[in-house]
């Protein structure tokens, strides 16, 4: 499951990046007219909510729950690796002390019996 959403995850994040690099920028920097900024994009033609603008909003919505749901997914992971680990610590516990306990009524060595 992990696996799965980081390629998603993976996956979207390249799209994303394909779309904010293929969107026409408003130019607006230092040599920039302010006029385009102030009326919205309407001066230039490009209206706010074109095609690359929805999609990239939807990408980030995306992006975000997909790396809400891989944290969620790692915690668990972290959380089941962590018990497994602490029940192998005490099988391993409970193998060295049943080994070192002393065996007790076994004689050392047999008595040879002599006639």
């Amino acid at each position: 499951m992990f696996s799965i959403l980081l390629v998603l995850l993976i996956i979207v994040s390249v799209f994303m990046i394909g779309i904010i690099l293929l969107q026409k920028s408003e130019g607006s920097g230092m040599s920039g007219s302010s006029a385009a900024t102030m009326f919205g994009g309407a001066l230039t033609g490009s209206a706010a909510g074109n095609f690359l603008t929805k999609l990239t909003a939807w990408l980030a919505v995306l992006f975000f729950v997909l790396c809400g749901a891989l944290a969620l997914v790692a915690s668990k992971m972290n959380v089941t690796a962590q018990q497994s680990d602490l029940r192998q610590e005490i099988m391993i516990q409970d193998a060295t002390a049943q080994a070192t306990e002393p065996v007790a009524d076994v004689p050392a060595e047999p008595t040879p019996v002599t006639e």
